[in-house]
């Protein structure tokens, strides 16, 4: 099982979701998804009595979860979602890349137009119609493979420049992590100061993730709109998890936490599918912070 999972905020419309990357992206299909309760939900929840709640895609080998719930949040690109496009994977890799942007490009906000840029022979940035943002890359064949996704933070608004110090962090928290690429700024740009982010990589769990300061002035950041759920083995690696990433009590809620940064995280069991189908699961889980797994079986 994928140790960290990109949870995505859909208001309502995540099957609808669901089925449009399944056709705008390469190799993806629906592979897990349930249900709301009939009961035990809590007033603002009662209009999605056994409707859709999550659906699970796996897109190339990695997935992504898609949360059906409310108009409370919505993805910004504060996290988006590299792809990448390896010529020496895929012929047609250009081709392939032009199709996925014309896929993704329907409704959508192209943040950076698909051309040539000096970091890239082929570069493209797009906030999808559902608010979700792809940068598709033609990948240089003689550089170290990455797989074709990989989790983008950028780090903008009252997150500015804190990059460098959050890759050090997840990297001391998480197990197998290591630092790939680092290339700072060398001058001011915008609001990145020289020696901040211009672009890094590193791991967590054997998983790749990237990492930037923002280099053009941004009024938004991070919010819960695109979280990253953690499924821990056992109560003890929760709360160790906890401690490391909880760093805003006011928005703990039924596994969430948010960090000195402003990332959202989920720390749950790597059982929770099982848990959940457990009698009256939900309506404990709901009224959790940090989730108890003894409580949450009804021991």
């Amino acid at each position: 099982m994928q140790k960290i999972v990109p949870n995505l905020w859909f208001q309502g419309n995540a099957a609808e979701g669901a089925e449009f990357y399944e056709q705008a992206l390469p190799n993806t299909r629906l592979v897990d998804s349930s249900n709301y309760p009939t009961e035990g939900l809590l007033d603002f929840q009662k209009d999605l009595a056994g409707e859709l709640l999550t659906a699970v895609l796996d897109i190339a080998g990695f997935q992504v979860l898609l949360i059906n719930a409310g108009e409370e949040f919505t993805p910004n690109p504060a996290i988006s979602f590299m792809l990448n496009f390896d010529p020496s994977r895929d012929e047609n890799a250009r081709a392939t890349l032009e199709r996925v942007w014309d896929r993704l490009s329907q409704g959508s906000t192209a943040l950076m137009p698909l051309d040539t840029y000096p970091f890239s022979e082929y570069y493209g940035w797009v906030q999808d119609r559902y608010g979700v943002s792809w940068q598709l890359m033609l990948t240089n064949p003689g550089g170290e493979p990455r797989p074709f996704v990989t989790p983008s933070l950028m780090f903008g608004g009252q997150a500015q420049n804190r990059a460098k110090q959050a890759v050090e962090y997840y990297t001391g928290v998480f197990g197998d992590a290591n630092l790939g690429t680092f290339v700072p700024y060398a001058d001011q740009t915008g609001p990145a100061v020289p020696g901040t982010v211009m672009y890094s990589d590193f791991t967590l769990e054997g998983q790749w993730f990237s990492a930037m300061d923002s280099g053009v002035a941004q009024d938004f950041s991070f919010t819960p709109g695109v979280s990253l759920m953690v499924n821990c083995n056992d109560q003890d690696e929760i709360d160790r998890l906890w401690e490391a990433l909880s760093a805003v009590p006011e928005a703990e809620q039924c596994g969430w936490c948010t960090d000195q940064f402003g990332v959202s995280w989920q720390i749950v069991p790597v059982d929770t599918d099982d848990l959940m189908k457990r009698p009256e699961a939900f309506e404990r889980m709901m009224t959790m912070k940090k989730i108890d797994i003894a409580q949450l079986r009804g021991d």
